[in-house]
């Protein structure tokens, strides 16, 4: 199992980000204040100088990517890393591309373009999409999945609950897609893509928690 692909695509990544942000910067007066957050609502909330919001997302993919690079080499169940290993790979490939997305949103600028708010959510939910295609595949283990006491030290609880989040995070990020392209209030979006991803997080926790009652010797 190698995650080579990955890590050198994480490296030109990073590379084509700096490259991104130093040109944006350049042409950018000084004092000019970039985006650095968006609400739920995909609206920019939180501004910075210019420099730190061009290259923060830079240096947060180069950590992302070392700590995922590192995981496969600390994980304690090596035995099951090879079934987790697509859920891994799509995480972290889905990973980069968020963090290309939001380049994209604070370098738009510099460049005479402004990017709607609601490509940063159409991203995160075709991220959710992903994540869930690949939820059932994997298999327990200390720092991939949904992890609970229930699901790491029972492998058909963990299997059951992956079953169950893979459907739930996939239709979280469908849901997450339409809602984005849809007019509607502002207020109304941030409520609902917030209650989504608060289900899509805690409800197969939940799940597994009953799931254990359920199988349990009474």
């Amino acid at each position: 199992m190698s995650f080579r692909p990955l890590i050198l695509a994480s490296a030109l990544v990073a590379g084509g980000m700096a490259l991104v942000s130093a040109l944006a910067l350049s042409r950018l007066p000084p004092g000019t204040m970039l985006p650095t957050h968006w609400n739920a609502a995909g609206q920019a909330d939180h501004y910075a100088g210019a420099a730190h919001a061009l290259f923060m997302p830079v240096i947060l993919t180069i950590v992302t990517s070392a700590m995922m690079a590192t995981l496969p080499r600390i994980e304690p169940l090596q035995s099951n890393l090879e079934g987790s290993a697509p859920l891994l790979r799509a995480a972290w490939a889905g990973i980069l591309a968020l963090f290309v997305g939001i380049e994209a949103m604070v370098a738009g600028p510099a460049f005479g373009w402004t990017p709607p708010g609601s490509m940063l959510l159409v991203g995160l939910g075709f991220f959710l999409i992903a994540i869930g295609n690949t939820l059932p595949k994997s298999r327990p283990g200390f720092f991939v999945g949904i992890r609970t006491p229930w699901t790491i030290t029972d492998t058909d609880n963990w299997i059951a609950t992956h079953r169950f989040g893979g459907w739930l995070f996939a239709g979280t990020g469908l849901a997450i897609v339409v809602v984005a392209i849809l007019p509607m209030d502002t207020g109304a979006r941030g409520g609902i893509v917030t209650t989504a991803l608060l289900s899509a997080a805690l409800t197969p926790v939940v799940f597994s928690y009953f799931r254990w009652r359920a199988t349990r010797p009474r």
